[in-house]
């Protein structure tokens, strides 16, 4: 029985979940931001603006939609030198527009630059004491998981610019997906391309999934080399451009992390993975044991599919396309024992 791994039926839409607008500390305005992300082929924008959810859905149209949202972070003591402190940050997706912000203190103690200003725009639950944050598994723990109460898709941000490592970050628990591909960092010079964070997060048993992300600030010309902007998109398919479609596909996931190549079809069928793809000079299988796969172009110089055996006793399986410039598109970790189940 073919069972599709990405839905069969539905279209793509082109989303970034992490992006900054004057409302935190970055330098473009929701607006424009709204009319670059429209020109480049995105439906969908997460205003991820930090510590800080505000509501843009006055600037829905047929064409576009913006997720209510914002960033989250938690930080070592500052006894710790600045730029080797360890901290966390979490991106918080409402998956209904009209969601109440969570982990929220009404002093705005944790708002810095634009945020300040919008402090009493923040929609929270009055009955609720102040939220104090702390840096540890425990604390970032119990951030996620008001998060999930509240009716939050949770992403894990940026490992590496964060300084976390293993032991940090493979103890944190119930983010729906962590960030294979984060722009802003990887155009800052980090290596925010983080397939291995991910294999850690998986081998140790977190069944999340992956995106990419632009955490766009805008600080240099759309034509600049440093432009952190449309550098990793979120494929996400689903029926129509509705807010409560877009997100269930989310929480489905239903959907691909890219930085340019494209993933068209992914099934599953008779022990088989088979992919279909844009022109790719690889495409890899990576599993959660000592087994890994790989197909290369044929003598006509083209690989726009591929097709994989799936054994029970890998784990899990991945893929990954890499153009010829180098460029990947990642899909979320399927696990044998749900690809070999029955029902």
């Amino acid at each position: 029985m073919k069972k599709y791994l990405l839905p069969e039926n539905g279209s793509f839409y082109k989303a970034n979940l992490h992006c900054h607008t004057v409302c935190s500390d970055g330098r473009r305005t929701p607006e424009e931001i709204k009319e670059m992300y429209k020109s480049h082929g995105y439906s969908v924008v997460a205003y991820t603006d930090h510590n800080v959810m505000l509501d843009h859905s006055d600037l829905a149209d047929e064409d576009f939609l913006p997720l209510l949202s914002y960033e989250i972070d938690v930080t070592e003591p500052d006894f710790v030198t600045d730029r080797a402190r360890k901290t966390c940050h979490l991106c918080f997706i409402s998956l209904e527009p009209e969601n109440l912000q969570v982990c929220w203190h009404r002093s705005g103690k944790h708002l810095y630059r634009g945020a300040v200003e919008h402090k009493d725009e923040v929609k929270f639950d009055e009955n609720q004491p102040d939220y104090e944050r702390y840096y540890s598994a425990a604390g970032v723990n119990d951030m996620i998981k008001k998060a999930r109460e509240g009716g939050f898709f949770v992403t894990y941000n940026h490992p590496t610019w964060s300084q976390e490592t293993y032991p940090e970050y493979t103890a944190y628990k119930g983010m729906n997906a962590m960030e294979i591909v984060n722009g802003s960092c990887l155009k800052m010079g980090f290596e925010d391309y983080n397939p291995r964070v991910y294999d850690d997060l998986l081998i140790t048993g977190h069944r999340i999934y992956c995106v990419a992300t632009d955490d766009n600030h805008n600080r240099h010309p759309d034509t600049s080399p440093h432009s952190d902007s449309f550098v990793g998109a979120t494929m996400i398919k689903a029926d129509k451009l509705e807010y409560r479609t877009i997100t269930k596909a989310l929480e489905d996931g239903n959907f691909y992390a890219t930085m340019g190549p494209e993933i068209n079809a992914l099934w599953f069928e008779d022990g088989e993975v088979h992919i279909e793809c844009s022109d790719a000079v690889s495409v890899t299988m990576n599993t959660a044991v000592r087994a890994a796969l790989a197909a290369y172009p044929n003598d006509s110089g083209k690989l726009n599919s591929a097709v994989f055996k799936i054994k029970p006793e890998y784990g899990y399986v991945r893929f990954t396309v890499t153009d010829a410039v180098g460029k990947h598109a990642c899909t979320n970790a399927y696990f044998t024992d749900e690809l070999f189940c029955e029902n």
